[in-house]
């Protein structure tokens, strides 16, 4: 009976997912959605397009030359480029004919659903004993799912939402281990896993929380099942030693490249953004305040989460404390918590937009209204019963009282009010039904009827405010979203581009990170992580700027300018919705790789920036370094030739001949995972214009190969596999045994 309470449950979850996505499915096409256009078509579709050009020929996307003028695409932790679902959509992909925006819409769907079954298996184990465990696990499964937390701005932040759904089960794992006054190993190698498949998500924030939201349950765990400190911090130690292992390919050179960011140099002004107090009326009326609602569980949701902490039930102080925290948390500096915290929580000053701290509010109400509803529906006590409906029965007359204010209000300035009503006459119809409903419910928890009205209502609500929501679905298919199709503009750069490596600014008619589906090496991009010294460089001047087209090697300009501060030709042009874009190609560009024979040796970044700023100085004439040369210069200008033989993301082959000593300068970002060689002997990479590189070249004819190839990368990815094939080790001991 129990195994087929928890099939018909999975079977009912899934027709819940089939029916709030409904319009992405539907081959209907006056009918369908789609995902709107912004972080999740810019940043998410344009870095799998490129992992799926990569990963389809077999390999490895280290380094990504199409934006931010360069960057290491490993490390880049919302690439996701060692996610194993991610590589599941690129497989699925390949065999459905190639990549496209569908591609990662339908891998957002299957997220949400596997989070509900997750959240489902978690609050079925917590509340095993409890006769109505299927009815809460359930219950909580649809508030995690199409709560405004999932619903909201999550499935556009994709990586947010990945990092997001392996909280139940790495909780899960918790929970099973701690049974009985004991830490088994097997169950904490589950935890484990759950979090670094959280930290391989892509979105370190989220992961984050987890991290201490799941020390802190084994923490509290232990302590109600007896178990010594030194059992709990080997576990603790088990469960981070696990999470590391599973990420490590990702992690460490993803913190390489954090502490080279132009996001170290954020302070905490930058950083202390979070909800405005009023916010927590979103709680009741959501969308009262802003276009997305993440502290939204629902009205029901918040009952039984009241009725969960009132009796006491199981763990409800634990979450309690976790959704209060969370949500101090969320109001960013505009309460002393984030504020006092700020110097003594290890990691808090790496994240910005504390607001998405409603992560840990939203998991915390829907396990707590999981556990209230597995209490309400058992309460032997009639007079806590009735004092339970009372209160609820007075909340229902204040949500009335407003909603009837919000009429009147609405009557008199109908522009101003009318929005505002329509949201507190919906909470007031679903408070009244609540209150309708929950007495028949608590007197007859075992009837059918009781508890299929009690989930009908939790996921009316829901889906009645977030399913199809305008901020997050437009109405119009996927294909009409973004084409995988090169513009015209950015076919015509190809075709007349040539033989030798070159870059664009397509900051107007490229958008985004869409170069890295067109094929084209932009030194613009959207990634938030974006090396220190070009992004210093590109934002110097960020639409007119000349500097940065000379160190980057760009060749053309995107612009809604038909004449620029130098000299070019418009070689094309084409309206788009915003105005004319005009495609300028400069009629002298600088080419990716070039010799000097004089440099200015700085000891700084800043006096480079300094040294380029003054208008007196030619990048033409001197090169800037950062490293005095071993080898002798000769002060002037002699003949001397640089090619690029071959050209790919991760190998770079360059023949270049010269009379005299010379510095290769290449338009290539500076980073440590750059190694070069001169016809087979390892030779230096110098720091060149704060944030590009530069080689020396003795005199003679030679061959000059540049390889990506970071040992951040390396060990992290021998780390990763031996993680990896242990937990497959342990994972097929367990199922023997079982």
């Amino acid at each position: 009976m129990i195994q087929n309470s928890d099939a018909r449950a999975v079977a009912a979850l899934i027709v819940l997912w089939l029916l709030f996505f409904w319009r992405l499915f539907t081959p209907i096409a006056s009918d369908q959605a789609s995902l709107a256009k912004g972080d999740f078509s810019g940043q998410f579709v344009a870095f799998g397009a490129y992992q799926f050009e990569r990963m389809s020929h077999g390999e490895i996307p280290l380094w990504n030359p199409y934006n931010n003028g360069g960057l290491p695409f490993i490390a880049d932790t919302q690439a996701a480029a060692f996610y194993p679902p991610r590589w599941l959509t690129i497989g699925l992909s390949a065999l459905g004919g190639g990549w496209s925006y569908n591609s990662l819409q339908l891998e957002m769907t299957l997220h949400v659903l596997l989070y509900s079954l997750l959240m489902y298996l978690f609050v079925r184990r917590l509340t095993l004993r409890d006769p109505r465990s299927p009815l809460a696990a359930f219950c909580a499964a649809i508030i995690i799912g199409y709560g405004g937390y999932t619903t909201g701005y999550p499935p556009l932040q994709l990586a947010v939402l990945e990092a997001a759904i392996w909280l139940p089960l790495a909780l899960l794992g918790v929970l099973e281990a701690t049974r009985r006054g004991r830490m088994a190993p097997t169950f904490i190698a589950l935890a484990g896993f759950g979090l670094g498949m959280s930290w391989l998500a892509g979105h370190p924030q989220t992961s984050w929380f987890s991290t201490y939201l799941i020390a802190a349950w084994l923490a509290y765990r232990a302590y109600v099942e007896r178990v010594g400190w030194r059992v709990f911090l080997g576990g603790l130690a088990l469960l981070a030693v696990i999470a590391f292992g599973v990420t490590a390919v990702t992690l460490l050179p993803g913190l390489e490249y954090l502490l080279l960011t132009a996001r170290e140099e954020l302070g905490f002004a930058a950083k202390g953004n979070g909800f405005p107090i009023r916010d927590i009326a979103q709680f009741v009326f959501p969308g009262a305040v802003s276009q997305w609602s993440p502290l939204f569980v629902g009205l029901p949701a918040l009952f039984f989460a009241a009725v969960a902490v009132f009796r006491n039930q199981g763990d409800s102080r634990f979450w309690l404390l976790a959704a209060f925290i969370g949500l101090l948390h969320s109001l960013g500096e505009n309460s002393a918590f984030y504020s006092l915290t700020y110097n003594f929580v290890p990691g808090l000053r790496f994240f910005r937009g504390q607001e998405r701290a409603a992560f840990v509010v939203a998991n915390s109400l829907a396990i707590l209204a999981g556990l209230g509803i597995a209490t309400a529906t058992t309460w032997p006590n009639h007079y806590y019963r009735k004092r339970a409906l009372r209160l609820w029965t007075a909340f229902t007359g204040l949500i009335a009282a407003i909603a009837i204010l919000a009429l009147f209000l609405w009557t008199a300035d109908p522009d101003a009010w009318g929005e505002f009503f329509s949201i507190a006459a919906l909470s007031a119809l679903i408070s009244l039904a609540s209150l309708l409903l929950l007495r028949p419910l608590m007197a007859e928890p075992g009837r059918l009827v009781w508890q299929l009205a009690l989930i009908a209502l939790i996921a009316f609500e829901l889906f009645s405010v977030n399913m199809d929501h305008p901020a997050v679905y437009d109405s119009v298919p996927h294909e009409r979203q973004l084409s995988m199709a090169r513009p015209r503009l950015a076919q015509r750069v190809l075709d007349d581009g040539g033989d030798q490596p070159y870059r664009v600014d397509g900051f107007i008619g490229l958008e985004a990170n869409h170069a890295s589906i067109y094929g084209l090496m932009d030194m613009r991009g959207i990634s938030p992580l974006f090396l220190k010294g070009p992004y210093h460089i590109i934002h110097r001047n960020y639409v007119d700027n000349p500097l940065a087209w000379e160190l980057f090697a760009v060749k053309y300009v995107f612009s809604h300018k038909e004449r620029l501060s130098v000299p070019t030709r418009v070689i094309d042009v084409d309206a788009q919705q915003d105005g004319a874009v005009y495609l300028h190609r400069l009629d002298n560009p600088r080419p990716f790789a070039r010799l000097y024979y004089a440099a200015d040796v700085v000891d700084s970044d800043q006096w480079a920036r300094e040294l380029m700023d003054d208008p007196r100085y030619d990048e033409r004439e001197k090169l800037v370094i950062h490293q005095p040369p071993n080898l002798p210069l000769s002060g002037s200008a002699s003949g001397g030739s640089a090619r690029v033989l071959s050209f790919a993301p991760e190998e770079i082959v360059l023949e270049v001949d010269t009379a005299a000593n010379a510095l290769l300068s290449l338009s290539l970002p500076d980073h440590p995972g750059w190694t070069a060689n001169i016809a087979g002997e390892p030779v230096r990479v110098l720091r060149a214009y704060a944030g590009l590189s530069a080689i020396e070249i003795p005199a003679g004819n030679h061959l000059v190969t540049l390889r990506f190839s970071p040992a951040s990368y390396r060990i992290g990815a021998l780390i990763s596999a031996v993680s990896w094939v242990g937990l497959a080790l342990v994972a097929l001991r367990f199922l023997r045994r079982r």
